[in-house]
């Protein structure tokens, strides 16, 4: 690791675990380079808020959608 990344991740260390958070967003967000799949995304969530709010899906408890996924992706 070079010299500088160490200061930087000793300088980021330093701050809260909220600034963190904040900054790890920023920085995962500054490595989304694919703006389509990014809209595509946000496309199909409004989709499904629109579905529930207007009745069309029920939502479902967390804890069901986790069962679901660990019975179809076992591991």
């Amino acid at each position: 690791m070079s010299s500088k990344l160490e200061v930087l991740q000793a300088e980021v260390l330093r701050l809260s675990p909220a600034d963190r958070a904040r900054l790890l967003d920023r920085l995962i967000a500054s490595l989304d380079v694919d703006a389509g799949a990014e809209a595509v995304w946000d496309g199909l969530a409004d989709e499904r808020e629109h579905q529930l709010g207007v009745g069309e899906v029920q939502a479902v408890p967390l804890d069901v959608a986790v069962a679901r996924l660990e019975a179809r992706f076992p591991g």
